[in-house]
């Protein structure tokens, strides 16, 4: 006990002795040195380790004491801040620092590549440099921000900014007036982009307040400027930016509304994004420059430096631009996707069953698809032609299972998890999103457990049907033994990598529905079906009635066409792809896994041993696990991103699911009855009262 208190007491005694020769390197720093001196101190709160965050807490409240009790200490540290904002050009931190670029992903990847071999020079005479030179380390951000706001707060107002801020940085609302004016003309230029202007036609025909926001910062800029310079009160306030700002808003709101319906391009989701960043740094900039409380302020400057730091931290990063990029991709792909999921989750009873029949005529074609592949690799083909064989199978059958309204289980959930996480996003608060959310999964698994029924049984008795047919009308079978036992082996999960191929088709199932979502939304962002009706030879062809029929079929199903063909596609290139890269390389699927093992065994006159069957029958099961929980997972995670649905939400999620699963297993597997009709209850709670009534009237 006594060693730790005294090891304690020396490493208490240890900071101190560092702080003290910080503070001294600063006071001592004449006007060249005092950045390095600057980064000094900001080396002494760094906690050594990233996880211990608590360390440099604890520091900032030293630094805070010292501050508060140490007069000379608290001079050196105010003069120096003071002297970075005011002596260093803040225009590029202030306007740009943490705004999204208008550069694309390969752009973007490039110069992160390019600065990773061939960093950019710093310039201190910059403050966004000089906050890069401060704050070198790529993960600064993460101590900086685990530091709580009325910390960094407490800091500033023990440095007493006030008086001292109003002597050395007269400056400084010059570079914010600058900075203002920057960006409300990137703002009324983002607002006349050709993209914008067609989601929003309005725009044009009226006053547009993009411009009308530039003409009012001009005179708001110009009359400051004078009122600095005559030491007066400016007599125009920002009232009337405040509002026309606010008209900014709501068109981008009305246009992400819209967009919703009528669909998305890239540039348009980054476009608004952008308008949004940076509507919100004039709106802070606005507020830097009002004169409030020193405290208040404090506060305004503590959020801006925290928004900062992660920006400069972050501005290289290669994992910060994914990210980025999947957001955008995922917020424009999923909204439409999100609609189509809705079909795929079943409430009644009656929708139950006609899942069961709907999966159910999908594995009655999934035989045949897997008979002219067998019948296909039996042949010698280059290993383009049989990819392009192999692909026109695949994504012609899985059109065809669409077209006669048929359901593929695995399919699903890369669409009922867009369904889920948009009605995860449009529930009014936490409680009602966890328990409508937890409703919709258990209804979602109870919907696909029975689509893999529908799918697996005919999936397995038609070969079996086909297998004898063929060995009645033939007396030979199907298969060779050699042939049956090849796919017996390639559904076994410990001699083959069975369970390895089921996961790289779940990842085809969920780059699928990303393909739909991306066609959906295309169809009518695009306009494609009234495009369709200005070709003339289509309407000499079908007439003009069925062409505007056929038009309309386009749009509500264009994304689903595209992504059955595409995921056929995906499923027949998979092997030729690996072998072209010397890959193991293929890909697994339940219901093909279980049609071939139905051939096999019939081929094999059912002569194999229980536990090479016992062994197959845990590998199919387990493709068809994988399948579905490797694209659910994809799909949800991209979809509650999208979403922006929090972190804290996704897990009390689940463990409601659990909770759930747990009190009522049986709902995972069986509809609960269907709910009765409010009208209907009351006229049988009546008739059984009057039921009731009968026997005692007697």
């Amino acid at each position: 006990m006594l060693k730790r208190w005294f090891g304690a007491e020396r490493q208490a005694a240890r900071t101190r002795k560092q702080l003290d020769a910080a503070i001294e390197r600063l006071q001592s720093a004449d006007a060249a040195q005092r950045l390095p001196a600057l980064a000094a101190l900001v080396r002494w709160l760094r906690p050594r380790r990233l996880r211990d965050t608590a360390v440099a807490r604890e520091r900032l409240q030293v630094l805070v004491e010292c501050v508060r009790s140490d007069a000379a200490a608290r001079a050196a540290i105010r003069n120096a801040l003071l002297w970075l904002v005011t002596d260093t050009q803040p225009l590029r931190l202030l306007s740009d620092s943490g705004i999204l670029s208008g550069q694309g992903f390969v752009g973007g990847l490039w110069r992160r590549f390019v600065h990773g071999l061939l960093p950019d020079e710093l310039d201190p005479a910059q403050l966004r440099d000089a906050v890069n030179l401060l704050f070198a380390r790529r993960d600064d951000y993460v101590w900086v921000e685990a530091i709580a706001d009325a910390d960094w707060v407490g800091f500033l107002d023990a440095l007493d900014l006030g008086a001292a801020g109003r002597e050395h940085g007269r400056r400084l609302p010059f570079q914010i007036l600058e900075a203002l004016q920057v960006v409300s003309y990137r703002i009324a230029a983002l607002g006349l982009e050709p993209e914008l202007v067609r989601n929003h036609p309005a725009i044009e025909r009226y006053e547009s307040p993009f411009l009308t926001q530039n003409v009012e910062m001009r005179q708001f800029i110009d009359e400051h400027q004078a009122a600095i310079a005559d030491k007066r009160d400016p007599a125009l306030d920002d009232k009337h930016l405040l509002v026309l700002l606010g008209q900014c808003e709501q068109i981008i709101g009305k246009v992400r509304k819209q967009a919703a319906q009528t669909g998305a391009s890239v540039s348009l989701t980054v476009l608004l994004a952008r308008l949004n960043q940076n509507i919100g740094r004039l709106k802070l900039l606005l507020q830097l420059l009002e004169r409030r409380p020193v405290h208040e302020l404090n506060e305004l400057r503590v959020r801006f430096f925290k928004q900062v730091v992660r920006a400069e931290n972050t501005r290289h990063s290669v994992s910060e631009l994914w990210q980025q990029n999947v957001e955008l991709l995922a917020t424009r792909i999923t909204d439409n996707a999100s609609k189509t999921g809705e079909h795929y989750v079943t409430t009644t009873r009656a929708e139950y069953w006609g899942m069961l029949r709907s999966a159910a005529g999908a594995g009655c074609i999934v035989p045949a698809m897997a008979m002219i592949k067998v019948a296909l690799s039996a042949e010698s083909h280059s290993p383009l032609a049989g990819a392009v064989l192999y692909s026109l199978n695949y994504g012609l059958g899985f059109v065809l299972i669409y077209l006669l309204h048929f359901t593929i289980a695995t399919k699903q959930p890369a669409m009922t998890a867009s369904y889920l996480a948009s009605t995860l996003s449009a529930a009014q608060n936490r409680k009602e999103r966890i328990a409508i959310g937890a409703d919709l999964v258990v209804r979602t698994l109870r919907s696909q457990f029975i689509a893999i029924i529908g799918n697996v049984l005919p999936a397995f008795l038609l070969p079996v049907a086909i297998a004898y047919a063929i060995l009645l009308n033939t007396g030979r079978h199907y298969l060779e033994p050699e042939t049956a036992r090849y796919l017996l082996v390639e559904q076994h999960p410990l001699q083959s990598l069975a369970w390895l191929h089921a996961g790289v088709a779940g990842v085809c199932l969920f780059l699928a529905g990303l393909i739909s979502g991306y066609f959906d939304n295309k169809a009518v962002y695009n306009r494609i079906p009234q495009r369709m009706l200005q070709l003339r030879w289509l309407r000499r062809l079908l007439g003009q009635a069925r062409a505007e029929r056929f038009a309309v079929y386009v749009e509500n199903n264009l994304g689903a066409l595209a992504g059955n063909f595409f995921f056929g596609c995906m499923l027949g290139s998979a092997g030729t792809i690996g072998f072209i890269l010397g890959l193991p390389l293929d890909i697994r699927h339940i219901t093909f896994s279980t049609s071939y093992f139905g051939y096999a065994m019939v081929a094999l006159d059912w002569q194999l041993a229980r536990s090479m069957v016992a062994m197959v029958a845990i590998g199919v099961a387990g493709i068809g696990v994988i399948n579905l929980l490797v694209s659910f997972s994809l799909a949800l995670f991209v979809a509650l991103r999208a979403q922006r649905v929090p972190v804290s939400d996704r897990r009390e999620l689940m463990l409601e699911v659990a909770r759930r699963a747990l009190r009522r297993p049986q709902d995972l597997m069986w509809p609960p009855r269907d709910p009765v009709p409010e009208e209907e209850a009351k006229s049988e709670s009546a008739d059984e009262a009057a039921v009731g009534k009968t026997p005692a009237a007697g």
